[in-house]
């Protein structure tokens, strides 16, 4: 039980801290060009990989546990409901920004945390 408690304490730490990006950020308005830069890709940091489907759905793995989800585009804003773990982390929207080889997504509509991911 402790050892998934300290698991859950660093991946949840791992989506907050956001991580040096290489080059310039854009911000990604349009889902078309979302779904372009995701498609076929995994979004990876420290013990997570994701994937995105252009079909709305969310799926991989953070630090041992199942990651999956839905999500779609609302406004501008990159909008999930997810599920960690057996724990549900509610739906977001959040804003976009990416340079072709990372992405950053910032919680709440871009006021909130942001984490950084590769695209690979």
């Amino acid at each position: 039980m402790w050892n998934r408690i300290v698991a859950a304490v660093a991946t949840a730490v791992a989506f907050m801290l956001p991580q040096a990006a290489a080059a310039e950020l854009k911000r990604i308005e349009d889902k078309s060009e979302f779904v372009r830069l995701v498609e076929g890709k995994t979004l990876s940091r420290p013990l997570v990989r994701l994937n995105v489907t252009s079909d709305g759905k969310i799926s991989g793995r953070g630090a041992t546990w199942d990651v999956t989800g839905s999500w779609d585009w609302k406004n501008g804003f990159f909008c999930r409901d997810l599920n960690w773990g057996g724990d549900d982390l509610g739906y977001n929207c959040q804003a976009v920004l990416a340079n072709g080889s990372e992405m950053r997504f910032i919680a709440d509509q871009g006021a909130g945390q942001a984490a950084d991911f590769r695209l690979r």
